[in-house]
């Protein structure tokens, strides 16, 4: 009841902070926007900052393993890597004792290998690194569970450098909805507008475009490039490492 409570209260702080900004006047020129300050940078988190596919394939697999019904291959589970876990299994459970029996074999199994299959992407610190030296603000925007998504920042040093953190547990709405987006830049105090939001999946560049942000599809994930051009992200990046030439091109203008 207190995380649904205070689940609702961060809710409604996103959506008056968006009333708000409706309502004031819009006085730049069309197409003009002044950035007098590092624009902020948000991310998703499995393969994104962290290689942890091979932990999310391992874990469904034994979740099924005696499965009666259907079993996800790893082409469909890979394709829902972005969206909360509750909502893949669902679609492969006909009742909810099967999808409570599912979730727990998942999550123990994901509990008891998450340190051994969990790695940061070779460069991330680095780029992390020199981001925040740049005066850049950022931001985990996660379908991964609260607790998970903590544990993962944690054990690869990765959370020093959050000043928000949307994980499943954090609001009722995911992506690709654009609700979680919306609400790690309210808590960092931005507007779409200087923001950029990078991400390994459709779910991602969805969640970014729908909310107004500058939508960057990481490469060095599971997905390939043919599967997020339909997405339409605004810039593909191929090496973490190149993220803070990119940001400061955004920042700059001359390359949006």
């Amino acid at each position: 009841m207190l995380s649904n409570a205070r689940s609702r209260y961060a809710q409604s702080r996103v959506a008056i902070h968006y009333i708000r900004h409706m309502a004031q006047p819009n006085t730049a020129a069309p197409g003009v926007q002044h950035r007098t300050r590092p624009i902020a940078v948000l991310f998703d988190l499995d393969g994104t900052l962290i290689d942890s596919i091979g932990l999310l394939l391992a874990s469904v697999k034994h979740a099924f393993e005696g499965f009666t019904g259907r079993s996800p291959t790893e082409e469909e589970w890979v394709a829902g890597i972005g969206t909360p876990l509750a909502t893949q299994l669902k679609a492969y459970c006909e009742t909810d004792d099967q999808l409570d029996a599912v979730t727990t074999r998942y999550r123990v199994f994901q509990r008891a290998a998450h340190d051994r299959l969990t790695t940061v992407f070779p460069g991330t610190l680095e780029t992390l690194g020199h981001l925040a030296a740049a005066g850049h603000p950022m931001g985990i925007v996660t379908s991964k569970s609260n607790e998970m998504m903590d544990r993962a920042l944690d054990l690869t040093g990765i959370a020093p450098y959050m000043q928000s953190k949307i994980g499943c547990d954090s609001c009722s709405a995911h992506k690709p909805d654009p609700f979680p987006v919306r609400m790690a830049l309210g808590e960092l105090g931005y507007e779409a507008s200087e923001a950029v939001f990078v991400g390994d999946s459709p779910h991602d560049v969805n969640a970014g475009n729908a909310a107004g942000v500058v939508s960057i599809a990481a490469l060095w994930g599971p997905f390939r490039r043919d599967q997020l051009e339909s997405a339409s992200p605004t810039h593909f990046l191929t090496d973490i490492a190149h993220l803070p030439a990119l940001v400061e091109r955004i920042q700059n203008r001359s390359a949006v």
